[in-house]
């Protein structure tokens, strides 16, 4: 289950087959990093062997990123004695340029031998709906696959969700006046950001949002800028300035679904599961683009 939505809109129909993108980026498929790699990046099976889960007309692709660990410290303490060894020898300051260089190869050296971490980023694609939803926590990993994708493709038109009225704009008076719209609940989080050029940031957790002094700092300038919600008992989340959705949860409705569904194996569990979810957030987008005044297109 996705615990972060970063929205995009697809401002083109997409019209491949599971097949086809499939094909399209099979050889693009992940292999892990060479012995003086820094990195290594490609797609790996969702689950399964193939690189496109398809359910429902919903698409999921895996993303899978490798890195070598080369802590800063150590590499720099190495440069440094590397450095002075140098000067030492030939009796001058080494220059920017040589210092450089020297730093590259001390990196090609330890690369064979430096640790390394992977990390995966799913992504599913709504074709009927017009989206791509990325679980990510940040803007940077969400456009890292788009980037991805697009250099497979050759093209690919998405855009970040774009509402009529401004997010933070319309959180804040919700805050302001209690009310919100119907299904909605506000919870006890929040984060408070001044306008001005020297941004005065108010982080409040498990905390009364209708309390004086909540009041008092939205009477003074400061607008919302993240608000925990709740979504007709079935979502949980936390909602940005730019509506990327963090921290989400499937509350008890959809995960008693879940565990009345009787699934054979892995696959056909971890399918019933993607199911449900992508049913369920498509149902919540439409419903989130509306209260924020409809799309921006």
């Amino acid at each position: 289950m996705f615990k972060n939505l970063a929205i995009y809109r697809l401002t083109e129909p997409f019209t491949l087959t599971a097949n086809e993108l499939e094909e399209a980026i099979e050889g693009n498929r992940f292999v892990p990093c060479g012995k003086h790699e820094e990195f290594s990046l490609g797609w790996t099976p969702p689950i399964g062997e193939t690189l496109v889960h398809a359910c429902n007309g919903f698409m999921m692709l895996c993303l899978k990123r490798e890195e070598k660990v080369l802590p800063a410290s150590v590499v720099n303490e190495m440069l440094s004695d590397e450095i002075a060894k140098i000067e030492s020898r030939d009796g001058c300051a080494s220059t920017r340029k040589q210092k450089s260089s020297l730093k590259d190869e001390l990196i090609f050296e330890l690369l064979p031998r430096a640790f390394s971490h992977s990390k995966n980023t799913h992504a599913y694609i709504d074709p009927v709906g017009g989206w791509i939803i990325v679980d990510a926590a940040s803007a940077a990993k969400a456009e890292e696959l788009l980037s991805y994708l697009r250099k497979c493709l050759g093209s690919l038109a998405v855009t970040p969700i774009n509402t009529t009225n401004n997010p933070v704009g319309v959180m804040t008076e919700w805050l302001i006046s209690g009310v919100v719209p119907q299904g909605f609940v506000i919870n006890d989080e929040c984060e408070l950001q001044s306008m001005e050029d020297t941004k005065t940031i108010v982080r409040c957790k498990h905390h009364n949002l209708s309390l004086p002094e909540i009041t008092h700092h939205l009477e003074t300038g400061k607008q919302v800028v993240k608000l925990a919600m709740t979504w007709s008992d079935r979502l949980s989340f936390v909602l940005d300035e730019n509506l990327a959705i963090k921290r989400l949860k499937f509350l008890d409705i959809i995960q008693d679904q879940m565990a009345d569904i009787e699934a054979e194996d892995e696959a056909a569990r971890f399918d019933a599961d993607f199911s449900i979810m992508s049913l369920e957030i498509a149902r919540f987008l439409l419903l989130l683009v509306e209260v924020f005044g409809g799309e921006d297109l």
